[in-house]
């Protein structure tokens, strides 16, 4: 029976459900977040591993169905060894300053990509707490960058990025006297349906981009949480500029 739990959000398909299989082959009790109706591949993975693997219905956007999910995840677990924020949406990527702006949707995307990640870092707190890992993973972009933006428009997706980045720094300033950590990482360009159709062109698989996440998180868990600072840094490890 694995002794280690993890939770990711996002799981459905591209780098969440990467990650969710690269967790399993790393022996861990994975409970998997899932936002779409059909998740075909997800449900096959639990099929074959009903004991390891746990698929809960989530809407990161939502705080009644963030609340279900922690109720769910404590009937089975005392503790999560690692939470993986990695749910979000892109929003309008194509207006500037100088069209029209969908304020209704950028509130929405707001509302998923730092909310939502903040809603369940401060819900699963408390079992996050009680593990020796005490690892919490943000899954961010390089959009989140201030200090190497170059894009013109892009509005909700870059600056729900950059209030993330500002969240996980603040989580890891309020972890870190217990024992936790948080990682900041962005996943790179890679074959996902973010824009609604494969992004078939994009330089990384979702299993190459999990694949090398986790071994950032593996690395890191190797040295002692009083000693972490919150990195911002690429699926390489490579430094980005908040």
């Amino acid at each position: 029976m694995a002794d280690k739990t993890a939770f990711v959000t996002g799981a459905d398909r591209g780098v969440g459900l990467a990650l969710v299989k690269g967790l399993l082959a790393l022996d861990y009790k994975v409970f998997a977040g899932q936002y779409a109706a059909e998740t075909a591949e997800l449900h096959s993975l639990k099929e074959q591993l009903p004991k390891q693997l746990t698929v809960i219905p989530l809407d990161i956007g939502s705080d009644q169905s963030v609340a279900a999910a922690l109720e769910a995840v404590s009937g089975e677990a005392e503790q999560i060894d690692l939470l993986i924020n990695n749910g979000a949406i892109l929003g309008d990527i194509g207006a500037t300053v100088l069209d029209p702006l969908n304020y209704a949707e950028m509130l929405n995307v707001f509302n998923v990509n730092t909310l939502g990640s903040l809603r369940m870092s401060q819900a699963f707190m408390p079992l996050l707490l009680k593990s020796e890992s005490r690892f919490l993973v943000n899954v961010s972009s390089e959009a989140g960058s201030i200090g190497d933006c170059y894009r013109e428009s892009w509005y909700a997706y870059c600056m729900s990025k950059a209030a993330l980045n500002m969240q996980s720094k603040l989580i890891h300033n309020g972890i870190k006297r217990h024992g936790g950590r948080v990682l900041v990482v962005h996943p790179g360009w890679v074959q996902t349906y973010m824009q609604g159709k494969l992004d078939a062109g994009a330089a990384l698989t979702p299993e190459q981009s999990a694949s090398s996440i986790l071994q950032l998180i593996a690395a890191r868990l190797r040295f002692p949480a009083a000693e972490a600072e919150c990195e911002y840094v690429d699926y390489a490890g490579e430094t980005l500029h908040w």
